[in-house]
């Protein structure tokens, strides 16, 4: 290929050589020379822009993704005399991570030698403080009677759970929408009128006129290789944060792993989990899927000794993160040997119940780990909408969130308990759902002016009538080269997340705006693109604010856990001037009005 010629004098050849990796592609963003072409690349379309429709659906409740908080947002909604509808980006039962999450916890009375209160103090104590034990409980309270709904859908029969999912929604004629990607959520007199998205499979735009609207859209991450998260982009956390909603949680990291083996391979990774029965768990706590192996390898470099999340990372290094006593090594849960993958039945999970399933995954079982699998995602549960009250309501009247949409701090800052994440969700959206049912009585349907549905296909479809642009999946990587470093993300210090910044402030100021797309597919990536920018300045912001270390969040330059000044999660929203703001809610406490 022949080295071509920029304005500024510098050949792409040469400063590649000069810049090199990752970090050359982030240089080169700002400065505006594309890592495929010279220029914005012009936008050459495969779709004819005049035969896009339009339809509108209406409904009281409009359950946003079709997960397991989606499942039971929208059974429970119904079965509390609203009229619900769901629609989601992926398909049912089959989306985000819950097809991954084989283990749920189930909190039984009769047979746990824990007390309620005990249980959620010891969450506490794993959480360093950071969970809201308010939600702890309502987990473990309402987690049997939950697995009890599972039970008489089929759940545990089979490793897929379409057929389970469809069951109680097919009962109750709750009408579906698949494939279709929720871009923009709309507020009209200070509350929620609906969503706008498009669909991914034809060229139509849909707007949905609803009274309350339940985000159950998941978390997100940097679309990194390795765990099931890649269709994840923060969509709902990020549309809310746009018409006034305040998030959290974002300097927090998960730390699930991949195997250093054919890294990108997920399945081969994590196959003993997709293929196997989903089956219980039962009371036992850790301090997992914290960041003591990224602090282990920052030190002393990869490979590491692999094993399930969780495993290996317990000893204590020096100047390294904080392990309460508590949790140390010898109270770990002993890894017991994985099952097959072939459906047979394994070994049962760690101190649960003997359903089928249980162990680490095959592949993880041994061998080389390497981070960054779950890149962007915080600690389950503990990122999303900030609830106002234990009901998942939003500061936005009629918006609600739940599972991990919702920063419940269920769990903390760290992960506490196998199985909880499947179960919170499932409790939290049947929680949400009645809560949002009872707001809709009486409510009549918002309307929304022409004025604003023409604005909103403008906007969702902007990437399309670009003429020229940058490509979004070649914005993504280069996103990726700059957030995805163990010593950005991970290991945190105040001079390399401002330098991160200056990146991500670049890509968000000048070429999120220029992001072209030639086809649906690449409209979809448009947008996921977009949200991840924006919430790559959010952790990033948030983890510069956070001075202390503790559980997820670790900073080199302030290693020790000030219970003086951080005793409080981080808030985020959007100012009137269009700014990122930041406020501390102290521990224990609801947010202020």
């Amino acid at each position: 290929m022949k080295s071509q010629k920029h304005n500024n004098g510098l050949t792409r050849r040469n400063f590649m050589a000069l810049a090199g990796g990752a970090a050359g592609l982030a240089a080169m963003a700002t400065i505006g020379i594309s890592a495929r072409e010279s220029e914005l690349q012009a936008n050459i379309r495969e779709i004819d822009l005049n035969e896009i429709t339009y339809q509108e659906n209406e409904t009281d409740i409009l359950v946003v993704g079709s997960g397991i908080a989606g499942l039971f947002a929208a059974v429970k909604g119904h079965d509390a005399g609203a009229r619900v509808m769901m629609v989601s980006k992926g398909r049912l039962g089959s989306s985000g991570q819950t097809p991954f999450a084989k283990g749920i916890f189930s909190y039984d009375p009769a047979k746990e030698k824990l007390s309620l209160d005990e249980f959620v103090a010891t969450v506490s104590r794993s959480a360093l403080g950071t969970n809201n034990p308010v939600f702890t409980r309502q987990m473990a309270e309402h987690s049997l009677a939950r697995v009890k709904d599972l039970r008489e859908w089929g759940f545990f029969d089979s490793p897929l759970y379409f057929n389970s999912f469809s069951k109680p929604l097919n009962e109750r004629n709750v009408p579906i929408i698949e494939r279709v990607m929720i871009t923009h959520l709309i507020k009209e007199n200070g509350k929620i009128a609906g969503a706008a998205g498009f669909s991914v499979d034809e060229a139509k735009v849909h707007i949905f006129k609803a009274k309350s609207v339940i985000l159950c859209s998941g978390a997100g991450g940097f679309k990194p290789n390795g765990f099931p998260i890649c269709d994840l982009t923060h969509d709902g956390t990020v549309m809310a944060y746009r018409i006034g909603a305040k998030v959290t949680g974002k300097e927090w990291n998960d730390g699930h792993i991949g195997q250093a083996t054919n890294a990108a391979a997920c399945y081969d990774g994590w196959h003993g989990m997709f293929d196997r029965k989903p089956g219980l768990t039962g009371v036992e706590v850790h301090h997992d899927l914290g960041v003591e192996m990224n602090y282990q390898a920052y030190m002393a470099g990869n490979p590491l000794a692999g094993g399930p999340p969780g495993r290996n990372t317990g000893k204590q290094i020096s100047g390294g993160p904080t392990r309460p006593a508590e949790f140390s090594e010898k109270d770990r849960r002993p890894g017991p040997p994985p099952g097959d993958g072939n459906n047979k039945r394994g070994n049962p999970p760690p101190g649960g119940h003997h359903d089928e399933g249980g162990g680490p995954p095959p592949g993880m079982s041994n061998g080389s780990s390497v981070g960054g699998s779950s890149a962007g995602m915080s600690i389950h549960k503990s990122e999303g909408l900030v609830p106002i009250n234990d009901k998942g309501a939003s500061n936005i009247p009629g918006l609600y969130a739940a599972g991990d949409a919702l920063g419940s701090y269920m769990a903390g800052a760290i992960y506490t308990q196998v199985g909880s994440s499947l179960a919170g969700s499932a409790v939290q959206g049947a929680i949400v759902s009645e809560a949002a049912a009872e707001y809709c009585h009486g409510l009549e349907m918002p309307s929304i002016s022409l004025a604003k549905i023409k604005a909103l296909r403008e906007e969702i479809l902007a990437p399309l009538k670009r003429e020229k642009g940058y490509g979004p999946a070649w914005v993504t990587q280069t996103l990726q080269g700059i957030m995805i470093p163990n010593f950005i993300l991970y290991i945190k210090k105040e001079s390399l997340l401002k330098a991160a910044l200056a990146y991500i402030e670049e890509l968000r100021d000048h070429h999120l705006p220029l992001l072209r797309a030639a086809d649906l597919h690449e409209l979809r990536l448009a947008h996921e693109t977009a949200n991840m920018i924006v919430n790559a300045e959010m952790k990033l912001k948030a983890s510069l604010m956070r001075k202390e270390s503790r559980c997820s969040h670790y900073r080199l330059d302030y290693p020790d856990i000030d219970r003086k000044n951080w005793n409080a999660w981080i808030n985020i929203y959007q100012g009137k001037d269009g700014q990122m703001k930041f406020e501390k809610q102290a521990f224990d406490s609801w947010p202020k009005a």
